[in-house]
């Protein structure tokens, strides 16, 4: 039983110049984080979008229900960014039927080798085989329905709603 991975963006596959100190994308970590944690999982990987998610619109999140609907796989994890997931979460959470989706991201780059991102994959993808069918929100090691999740961003936590 393969599990879809849909990227979407988000600090999880940022890039830092440091000449500039800006963050930007080139391309995904994904296949990475995979190899490193040896990962023997089928996993297929769909690299919808590498966006930011503070700039994230209605037709993205269309876009990532549609690619949704579309895959085969009833199980699903999503890259996304922590600062509008919990918005996507909740686009996606109603309109998604008979799928197992978890959205998932970081609050460090994987490229500065102390990512949360590392364990916050492996654990979505744990989830996404384990739960019933539903929209759900996985960061460090708290499981979330799409519809009872926020971020805290002054403690830079997910938390119950």
């Amino acid at each position: 039983m393969a599990v879809r991975i849909i990227v979407t963006g988000g600090t999880f596959d940022k890039e830092y110049n440091e000449l500039t100190g800006q963050l930007f994308f080139t391309k995904t970590h994904v296949r990475e984080v995979l190899a490193q944690g040896r990962c023997k999982l089928p996993v297929k990987i769909t690299a919808l979008m590498l966006k930011d998610s503070l700039f994230m619109t209605a037709a993205d999140r269309q876009k990532i229900l549609a690619a949704c609907q579309k895959t085969a796989e009833k199980h699903i994890v999503i890259t996304h960014g922590t600062d509008t997931m919990e918005n996507t979460a909740a686009y996606l959470g109603p309109k998604l039927k008979g799928k197992t989706l978890v959205l998932t991201g970081a609050m460090i780059p994987y490229k500065f080798g102390s990512s949360d991102g590392i364990f916050n994959l492996s654990s979505a993808l744990s989830f996404a085989q384990a739960l019933p069918e539903g929209v759900y929100v996985a960061m460090n090691g708290k499981l979330f329905p799409f519809d009872k999740v926020t971020k805290n961003k002054k403690r830079g936590v997910f938390e119950s709603k």
